[in-house]
């Protein structure tokens, strides 16, 4: 981080008042954080001091954040670079949170170069050097498998590291062949699964594109690490090391 990231990390810790009842108000809200350790809380707790000094959220259509809500929309985007640090996350600033799902309009040229407009209810949105747009409704819920503020942190990530056209690329140190036989592996089963309307461990959207296959499959990971670990161990593996952690800790010494 150099000197000066050093010494306003530093002085950023040094000043924050994060009472001690709201803290342990909000991680007992998201039981996915109960594996974590004594240094992780601690490590996870810096992180979404620093988060929320960085960025700037704000209440959509008259939404008051209430400080419970701007910490458990920290504590879950921080989730993700635990051992990975902010940086991941530089280059914008805001953050949007809708009481509700939001509706947004555009348009799509189709293979026929015929443009078609659209209107959808969306619960997260994350653009490209912008925003992300969160419904709090939905970044309330914490059902295994399900988690919209992960998954737009996850692309988030993805957009850090690379285009959105296909997966991320591996992190350092991440056999780059390896990683992409596993991904697509992995999502071509999925997309069979869905075509052939057998049940699936997530949502059939995910199929939509290799996109939301990695943050659909990331929410899983920090959410149902024990599912995902079962049913795609080799994908599991693979998000272990990308993201240096181990929920389900079935990698040795984990």
């Amino acid at each position: 981080m150099g000197l000066f990231g050093n010494w306003s990390r530093r002085r950023t810790l040094k000043k924050a008042h994060l009472p001690e009842v709201l803290w342990h108000r909000v991680v007992r809200s998201l039981p996915f954080l109960r594996g974590l350790s004594a240094d992780e809380f601690a490590r996870l707790r810096e992180l979404a001091i620093l988060f929320l000094a960085q960025k700037e959220m704000h209440g959509a259509h008259g939404f008051t954040l209430s400080d419970e809500i701007r910490l458990s929309i920290a504590i879950q985007a921080c989730l993700p670079v635990m051992n990975l640090g902010l940086d991941l996350y530089a280059g914008w600033v805001g953050i949007i949170v809708y009481p509700g799902e939001f509706r947004v309009h555009g348009e799509e040229m189709d293979e026929h170069g015929v443009m078609h407009s659209y209107s959808d209810e969306l619960s997260g949105e994350a653009w490209p050097g912008g925003p992300v747009i969160l419904s709090w409704q939905d970044a309330g819920m914490t059902d295994a498998g399900y988690n919209v503020v992960i998954h737009e942190f996850a692309h988030k990530i993805h957009m850090r590291l690379g285009s959105e056209d296909r997966f991320p690329p591996p992190r350092a140190g991440q056999d780059a062949s390896r990683w992409e036989d596993v991904w697509e592996d992995a999502y071509q089963r999925f997309c069979a699964e869905v075509d052939a309307d057998e049940p699936t461990i997530v949502d059939p959207y995910a199929a939509e594109h290799p996109a939301e296959f990695f943050a659909v499959m990331s929410e899983e990971f920090f959410t149902d690490s024990g599912v995902l670990a079962r049913e795609y161990p080799e994908l599991y593996r693979e998000l272990a090391r990308f993201y240096r952690q181990d929920p389900a800790g079935v990698l040795p010494g984990g």
